[in-house]
């Protein structure tokens, strides 16, 4: 099964980013925008784990979760992948406080990497993916708005657990499903 760890956001903040998204998407097929129930900051992805390998993680999971308290997190202004690029491929919205989620995201990955899951190469960067650009094509009036948000607040939650989560890909988009959640102390 597909997995990965994320923070699960809070349904005020989903729908603030969900209204972002309706008034950007014009109908354009150039863009594919994240759902709803997809919305979560991604810690750190599994790929394909087998069910018997799923309880170590949990384990892991557990242990890591408990050496942090619970913090604030504010999603703040826009941004896109690659930086600085005329065309970007994502577009995503930033995190404000980017320590608390840093420090939690290195040990995780400390975790993982003792169950053997390679290390991420790329340094972390804490964002909210909103939308990956599929074609060249049409762009300029969703990259204008978009743009127009860079200090944009979208929103303040307290994070107070990790989520497990099993990825399905389907025609339709990722379904997801929670495996486990685990509480932060």
């Amino acid at each position: 099964m597909r997995t990965f760890i994320a923070i699960d956001l809070d349904e005020e903040i989903k729908k603030n980013l969900n209204q972002f998204i309706k008034k950007l998407d014009k109908g354009n097929p150039s863009i594919k925008w994240v759902k709803k129930n997809g919305m979560h900051l991604t810690l750190k992805f599994l790929g394909n784990v087998s069910p018997e390998k799923v309880t170590s993680i949990q384990s892991s999971l557990n242990k890591a979760a408990q050496e942090f308290s619970s913090f604030s997190l504010n999603l703040k202004g826009t941004g896109s992948f690659p930086p600085g690029k005329k065309i970007p491929r994502v577009l995503w919205v930033g995190i404000e406080e980017k320590e608390p989620v840093q420090s939690l995201q290195a040990r995780i990955e400390e975790e993982m990497e003792k169950l053997h899951f390679p290390k991420e190469k790329r340094k972390f960067h804490s964002h909210l993916t909103l939308g990956r650009i599929k074609k060249k094509s049409n762009l300029d009036f969703v990259l204008r708005e978009f743009h127009q948000y860079e200090e944009a607040d979208f929103g303040k939650m307290k994070v107070e657990k990790l989520t497990f989560f099993q990825s399905t890909l389907k025609p339709s988009g990722a379904e997801y499903t929670v495996l486990s959640v685990h509480p932060l102390k």
